[in-house]
């Protein structure tokens, strides 16, 4: 049976934890080796599956690769929300982000960040994927940081949306620069001095 909004068979249970587990594979060997040196033969090895069930889900590796910057922007974006949207939200998000960051000594980077300089420039259809990643990443900030305008909790003249791009930006220098000196010290220092100057931490 076709999926009428995608145009695609739709998915048995059991199809969509396999196509789960292929991309689940194909994001953490992207992460570690890069688009170019991840195969489509790596990811099937890595999920254990047959080329035929591979090829089922994935005719070529834009596919993949699409399916795995969807993946990341997902993940990214629920645990930020989930972070922002317990109490004290904005300091449990800064926690998270640098116990990360300490977790992996930055390296590999930001997972959505570090697809921008291998696709960005040369696949079009994968940069608007990151665009619309990132754009999800600062509206699940913003939302977060609502609550704390709304509780006066941030400088009047300050906009919760502009914040949350700002944030975001901080973010993936701060994530930059600790992956070049595999330290989260200039995370550390980028977003605790961002939220000391604008949420008063």
């Amino acid at each position: 049976m076709v999926n009428e909004t995608s145009g695609r068979p739709r998915l048995t249970a059991k199809g969509a934890r396999t196509r789960a587990r292929i991309v689940e594979e194909a994001a953490a060997l992207i992460h570690e080796r890069g688009v170019a040196d991840t195969t489509l033969e790596d990811v099937k090895v890595a999920a254990e599956v047959s080329g035929s069930q591979m090829y089922h889900y994935f005719p070529d590796k834009n596919d993949l690769v699409q399916a795995v910057i969807d993946y990341h922007a997902d993940a990214i974006v629920s645990r930020n929300r989930q972070a922002l949207g317990s109490a004290n939200g904005v300091e449990v998000w800064r926690k998270m982000v640098i116990a990360a960051a300490k977790r992996t000594k930055a390296k590999g980077g930001c997972a959505l960040g570090s697809l921008v300089g291998q696709l960005a420039e040369n696949d079009p259809e994968a940069r608007a994927l990151i665009a619309a990643g990132f754009d999800q990443w600062a509206a699940a900030i913003g939302d977060g940081l609502r609550s704390l305008h709304a509780e006066g909790k941030l400088p009047s003249g300050v906009d919760p949306d502009d914040l949350a791009i700002t944030l975001l930006a901080t973010l993936e220098g701060g994530l930059l620069l600790s992956q070049v000196h595999r330290s989260s010290r200039p995370l550390e220092t980028a977003v605790n001095t961002l939220l000391a100057l604008t949420v008063g931490r």
